[in-house]
This record gives C-alpha cells, structure tokens and sequence, in this order.
C-alpha cells in the first residue's frame, strides 16, 4: 500500500513541477496575446504576424531569463527521483 502512495504523491508533485516549469512561459505569451489581441480589435487589424511575431520574441526571452531555472528544477526533479528508486525495490 505504500508504493501506491508513493506514486500518487510523484503524481502529484510531478504535476507541480510542470506548472513550475510552463508558468514562467505560458504566462508572459498569454499576456502579450492578450494586449496584442485587444490592440487588433481597437484598430480592426487583422493580421496573423501581429501576434505570433511578439510572442515569439517573448517566449524566447523568458526561455533565455527562466531556461536555467527551469532546467535545475526539472534536473532536481529527476534526481529526487532517481534517489527514491532503491526505496521502492526493499
């Protein structure tokens, strides 16, 4: 009963870690595409460069800012996991 436990609560901090890792991401891009979104509909500009070009730019800069933040958490992740391997199998 206790394996189960084990692989819910790495489940569950699995999830975790990905809203961790995407946020620094997701949440820039949804901002942009936001604002972008509502200068299209002030102005009636109806280009599809508009917006994917600015979210890009910015997608690549918070992967540039965050990349290593999120490469140590993800690398911390996986070595918590590799760690608890020897527990499972006693």
């Amino acid at each position: 009963m206790e394996s189960a436990d084990y692989f819910v609560g790495v489940a569950q901090q699995a999830l975790w870690i990905l809203a961790l890792a995407s946020a620094p991401i997701l949440i820039p891009a949804l901002i942009v595409g936001l604002l972008l979104g509502m200068f299209q509909a002030a102005t009636s500009i109806n280009e599809m460069t508009l917006t994917f070009v600015p979210k890009l730019i910015v997608v690549g800069l918070c992967l540039a800012l965050f990349g290593s933040a999120i490469l140590m958490l993800l690398v911390d992740f996986t070595q918590d996991i590799f760690a608890r391997i020897p527990e499972l199998v006693q």
